[in-house]
Formats: structure tokens, sequence, C-alpha cells
């Protein structure tokens, strides 16, 4: 192992130049040349490929975002695409590669090394926290953290005002965001893409809160839950009581950018360095995890086709305690 690629693909999330910092001060460490992809498979297929050094890493671990900036590639979704992505790595003689994304990273680098005989690595970075083979992904933490801190804001005014305030966070299939701020927040109720929450439901548990003489509610929804966005499920609320002063809040891509919190920062370290360890030990086809603070690895296919499930105990909780 004399020359590595690292890359970041998909989603970008909060840690990953922390991971890439690691990566590439790992390698010089034992004397291996990396290179950075710029822009993922898409910039592997057109040749971005550019040497880093300690120096090109040096005041990055506190950075949001990526420099090695990320994309998605259709291109490399053929066998024309990913021929051009191999010429390309062999022109530099990468001998092995740190993939830094999600599932579809991991999709990507499994077919190519399926086809092409250059050991790939997975590192989990995604905000959505659903990587199979891994506690936490990279970027989570700083994500329901940014969410917290806006829905904090959101309470002092809905307690000012008794309002019933919808507040969307990400997760298109996964509701661990939700989930996690919905807890942290105190959330009256959550909706997430893998319960089966109703709008009759949440109309019960606001009528308990007025009985209760509860002044405000905060609803948290996950954008990918079965009921629609926080703006349909407000809508729906207020056809069936007109009485309730409710407001709507979206957080959006503000959970993507931002320092990474110091959680974010060392899971991304740990991962890094262990993928150009596992680089170093002949593994292939593999992601690096975190698992009960332990490094795991788990072959990409088992990655792939599994799924990070929620915590069935944490929606039971928050279930008892929104009183």
């Amino acid at each position: 192992m004399k020359k590595i690629a690292i890359f970041t693909s998909g989603g970008d999330a909060p840690g990953m130049n922390a991971a890439i910092r690691a990566a590439v001060r790992t390698a010089k460490y034992y004397d291996i040349e990396s290179y950075g992809v710029q822009n993922g498979y898409q910039g592997m297929i057109e040749g971005r490929i550019k040497k880093l050094d300690t120096g090109n890493v040096g005041n990055i671990l506190q950075r949001g975002g990526t420099i090695l900036k990320t994309a998605r590639s259709e291109e490399f979704r053929t066998v024309e695409g990913r021929k051009k992505a191999y010429q390309n790595l062999r022109a530099f003689d990468i001998d092995g590669c740190v993939a830094i994304g999600g599932n579809g990273t991991y999709t990507g680098a499994n077919v190519f090394t399926d086809e092409y005989n250059i050991p790939f690595i997975g590192v989990p970075g995604t905000i959505d926290n659903d990587i199979y083979g891994t506690n936490f992904s990279i970027g989570f933490d700083t994500a329901i953290n940014t969410a917290i801190e806006a829905i904090d804001k959101i309470r002092d005014t809905a307690d000012s005002h008794n309002r019933l305030f919808f507040i969307e966070v990400m997760g298109r299939h996964s509701g661990y965001i939700a989930l996690y701020t919905g807890i942290g927040s105190g959330a009256g109720t959550i909706f997430l893409p893998e319960a089966d929450n109703s709008i009759e439901h949440l109309m019960e548990q606001l009528e308990k809160s007025a009985r209760r003489n509860k002044l405000f509610n905060l609803v948290i929804v996950a954008e990918g839950n079965k009921n629609g966005g926080a703006i349909e499920i407000a809508n729906k609320v207020n056809a069936l009581n007109a009485d309730y002063d409710s407001r709507v809040t979206i957080i959006g891509h503000l959970q993507r950018g931002g320092s990474p919190t110091c959680n974010d920062r060392v899971l991304a370290t740990r991962l890094g360095n262990s993928a150009v360890e596992a680089l170093r030990a002949g593994k292939n086809k593999i992601a690096v995890g975190i698992i009960d603070n332990k490094i795991e690895f788990t072959a990409f296919e088992e990655a792939i086709s599994k799924e990070n499930a929620l915590n069935e105990d944490l929606i039971r909780m928050a279930e008892i305690l929104a009183l």
C-alpha cells in the first residue's frame, strides 16, 4: 500500500473534514501518499485527483462540509463511467480508496470493487444515521444539536404566545434526527417514517394537553413520515380544530452545516484512522463503524442490505413522556 485515494460522496455531513484529516495523517505516518478526489465518484470519472499532504488538511478539523466537495454521479452507475474512474485511479497508481459517505457511496464502492481489483474501505458519513454497522455516523450528533438549538428558541416564542408549533427536521427514510431532537427538546409528539403515527392520535394528545392546561405544544415531524411534512400535518390539524394557534418551522439544510461537535470530530477521527489501518491490513469491501464504542467492520453487502433500526425502547419512552 503506497498510494491511497480519499473522497466524499452523497450528502455532506459535519465531520467529514475530520475524517479526511485523520486518513491523510495516518497515511503520512506510514509513508503512504494520499490523493484527494474532488466531487466524489464524478470527480473520479473526470480525473479530478490531486495529491494531499498534512498541509492540505491543516486547520480543517473544525470546518463543516467537505474540502473535497461532494456530488452524486449518474455516470458512475454505468459500466463506461466506472471504467473511466478505474483508468484515472490507475493513472495515479492508487492502491486503495477511503470512501466517506452513506448507503449510495457504499453501493458504488461494492460494485466497483467487484469489477476492479482496488480495495475500498467505507466510512459512514451522513446526518441521517441510517447506515447499518455503526451506532452513529459522522454528522448525526452535529445535526441533532443544530436542531435542538433551533427548537429551544422556538420553545421560547411558543411559550410566550401559547402556540402549537410543528417543526420539520430532515429524515426522508430515517427518523433518527426526529426521535433524538424530539426527546431532547421535550416534544409532545414525534412523527417518524418508521412509526405508525396518525393525525387522530395527535388530536387525542393535544386534547389531553388542553385538559391539563398545557400552554404550548411542540410537534416534531420527520420530513419522510407517511402523513406528509409539517405544513401538511398542520393543515390537517387546523381543519379538524381551527382553535389552535399553529405555526410551522422547517429547519431544513441548517442541519447539514456548521462546525462539527466534539463527538463528531472524535468519531470521524477514529473512523478515518481505522479506514487507513484497514487498507494496510489488506481488508476490502468493508465499512468501518463504532459499535459499543469499539471499532467494528461490516461487509458492504451487509451494510447496504440491512437497516440501522430505531431503538423501540426510545420510541416507547418518548410516548410515555409526552404528557
